[in-house]
């Protein structure tokens, strides 16, 4: 009888074990480390690349673009992430943040409110709801960032409300944000800024997206409201072939209470071929128009009107390792670039990068 007792008791134990071993821990703690060299065949001696780029951006030097350490908390009902990162892009996509904010990829927290359905509140330092690229280089088709994706918020601080439907085929949110990719508001705003997400994947080979901004970038006292769309379709045509199509257009009140406006907008076409699991090749072809420079300044007679075309070949040694390279031309109507010490209208470049996550 005792060792039956005995018996039954190891038993349990084993079970419980066994059911702990299947519970997963809410803890994870994960990295990603992003190097690159770039050439800008203008060769600019201060080694900065046109200053509307902000991603891969220095010249004729091995650099960070960005390395983050991430810390994330999920179960069924909570989520959290902290991460804090190092590099070219924090230094320049940043450089507005005060003090270790600089340093802050990401810092917020999550709590579903309703038990019926997938709705969650967010708040904190997020990833921009704008755009297909992100911060991440090996999330994106292309090794640099295009024009459109550099000049709209990579971050956002702020209020989510995101809803997610059963058969996670629509995406809804709205958000109260602090501004246009800031974490911190300039001295003399108080006007809140929002934003709005509609995803729709009919398909797990299909997604469309359509994000919206609203808000003041100004002091109260110079009040110009901007609103901002931003479209995109992401087609995976066959296992081999895929397509990104995107479209931002933006309008900026000329100057308090005015109902004229200064326009931005920006087309960009991405194509991806993968032939095998280890190889990717991306052509990439853009516009950008900003004749009023509310986003890039030019102090020239067209303003910013700039084509640009790239071409990259990666290589995925192993699943968290891709190396890859990169040649990109940009044709602007305005002499904007500088070529042989003159000024000029086009502006070459190559980089080279290599990544890691883990």
């Amino acid at each position: 009888m005792k060792k039956l007792l005995v018996s039954a008791f190891a038993l349990s134990l084993l079970n419980v074990n066994a059911q702990d071993s299947t519970k997963t821990n809410p803890f994870t703690l994960s990295g990603y480390v992003e190097a690159y060299y770039s050439y800008d065949l203008g060769n600019p001696t201060n080694h900065e690349r046109p200053s509307f780029f902000y991603s891969f951006n220095r010249h004729n030097e091995a650099n960070l673009n960005m390395g983050f350490l991430k810390a994330n908390y999920t179960t069924g009902k909570v989520r959290g992430n902290f991460a804090l990162m190092a590099g070219t892009y924090p230094q320049y996509n940043l450089a507005g943040e005060q003090g270790l904010l600089k340093n802050i990829f990401e810092a917020n927290a999550g709590v579903k409110i309703s038990n019926k359905h997938n709705v969650w509140i967010d708040a904190g330092i997020m990833p921009s709801h704008i755009g297909f690229e992100s911060a991440i280089g090996k999330d994106c088709w292309n090794l640099t960032r295009s024009i459109l994706a550099d000049n709209s918020p990579y971050y956002e601080s702020g209020v989510k409300l995101g809803y997610t439907s059963k058969n996670e085929k629509l995406y809804l949110a709205a958000m109260y944000l602090n501004g246009w990719q800031r974490i911190q508001r300039i001295p003399g705003n108080q006007t809140p800024a929002f934003g709005t997400q509609l995803t729709y994947k009919p398909s797990s080979k299909v997604t469309f997206n359509w994000s919206t901004f609203g808000g003041n970038e100004l002091q109260d006292s110079l009040k110009a409201w901007r609103y901002f769309n931003n479209f995109y379709g992401q087609f995976q045509l066959t296992e081999k072939f895929g397509v990104i199509a995107g479209f931002d257009i933006g309008m900026q009140q000329m100057k308090k209470d005015t109902s004229a406006y200064n326009t931005w907008y920006s087309p960009v076409l991405i194509v991806q071929f993968k032939p095998t699991n280890k190889f990717r090749i991306a052509a990439r072809g853009e516009y950008y128009s900003d004749e009023n420079g509310v986003i890039i300044a030019t102090g020239t007679t067209h303003g910013f009107q700039t084509i640009g075309y790239s071409l990259n070949f990666d290589y995925l040694p192993m699943e968290n390792v891709m190396f890859r390279i990169e040649g990109r031309a940009l044709n602007s109507k305005d002499k904007i670039f500088v070529m042989d010490n003159k000024a000029s209208n086009m502006n070459y470049f190559v980089t080279t990068s290599l990544a890691i996550s883990f």
